[in-house]
């Protein structure tokens, strides 16, 4: 069973940090160096002191001088909270996704309770681990999917507001019992925790669960660019619309379908492309081959969740960058301590 529970959150005291607009910034492994430049510069208590730290053993400093000095308070009772986030889409529809922001106890994958559909590498986890070491704290939250409607939103103000995030505290939550959870973004972290509790260390980690029964949860396309298509061929077709036929190779101006019963992700896979980069940007990836930066470019389309589910429940992972879940989650709205 799924052992999900309140925390006593951690958060910023604006009175001394600032705007929590100056302090938030999406997760650590979407940030580029010119992007993590631009938050460092906006506070001094910017979240990416702590998840893209010039070591991690700084970052353990600072969250304690931070908490010390009182630019960090932490929640007097256990609470959960209610996550609403308003955004548009790269597609420029306005939608709302919610969820309920947690405490859950990591549990290996082989016991059915948490499912993975990635692979992972462990070079990112070496990294993640000395972190949580360091800090003994989870900054940032992963991502669940679970089968379910969305909790009705609070009738009353949000206790914290940044964008288009509002967060409310909540006493109770629905009982997860024996429902199964999916990781939609977070397999490196979630596997970190992992690792943490197998060195004796707290087995929990901050979540947001969120039920697949809403329209604001989206998967949008990652697009494949590629420096060599290792002989890939398809049927010529004219440009397509909004609607992709299926996976399109785009190259010297011309698109060709690539026809295929497997997911898309998976066609581009058997291909064995070389010197991959993803977009979520079809028109990003069309004008990079354009410009001579790239020999091809496979157009693909959304996963659907159904099909995320059913890789899952097989005890399969798909390729990196299957799933595009928008928005990422805002780092720096709550942390969750270990100690």
């Amino acid at each position: 069973m799924a052992e999900v529970k309140p925390f006593r959150a951690e958060r910023y005291d604006e009175a001394k940090a600032g705007p929590l607009e100056h302090l938030v910034a999406p997760p650590y492994d979407v940030i580029s160096p010119e992007e993590r430049a631009k938050y460092l510069a906006l506070s001094p208590y910017n979240v990416v002191r702590l998840t893209l730290p010039d070591d991690e053993q700084q970052a353990g400093r600072e969250l304690a001088a931070w908490r010390q000095s009182g630019v960090l308070v932490r929640e007097e009772e256990p609470s959960f909270w209610f996550l609403s986030q308003d955004y548009t889409g790269p597609d420029g529809v306005a939608r709302r996704r919610s969820g309920l922001v947690a405490s859950l106890r990591a549990e290996p994958y082989d016991h059915g309770i948490v499912l993975p559909h990635e692979r992972t590498h462990s070079g990112p986890k070496v990294g993640r681990l000395r972190l949580l070491r360091a800090t003994r704290a989870q900054l940032e939250p992963i991502f669940l999917l679970y089968e379910g409607d969305s909790l009705p939103v609070p009738d009353r103000m949000p206790d914290l507001e940044s964008g288009g995030d509002r967060l409310w505290r909540i006493p109770d939550a629905p009982s997860f019992g024996d429902t199964e959870l999916l990781i939609a973004d977070g397999h490196h972290r979630y596997e970190t925790a992992l690792a943490y509790a197998a060195e004796g260390g707290s087995p929990y980690l901050m979540v947001v669960l969120v039920p697949t029964r809403q329209a604001g949860l989206t998967i949008f396309p990652t697009h494949r660019v590629v420096q060599h298509v290792n002989g890939a061929r398809g049927t010529p077709i004219e440009q397509p619309g909004d609607e992709l036929p299926g996976v399109v190779l785009y190259r010297d101006g011309r698109y060709e379908l690539l026809e295929s019963d497997a997911l898309d992700v998976e066609v581009v896979e058997r291909i064995a492309t070389e010197g991959v980069t993803y977009t979520p940007q079809r028109e990003e990836a069309v004008a990079t081959v354009d410009r001579g930066d790239a020999e091809a470019a496979f157009l693909l389309r959304p996963t659907r969740i159904e099909d995320v589910w059913a890789v899952a429940r097989r005890g399969e992972t798909m390729p990196q960058k299957s799933t595009y879940f928008y928005p990422k989650l805002t780092s720096g709205l709550l942390f969750h301590p270990l100690d």
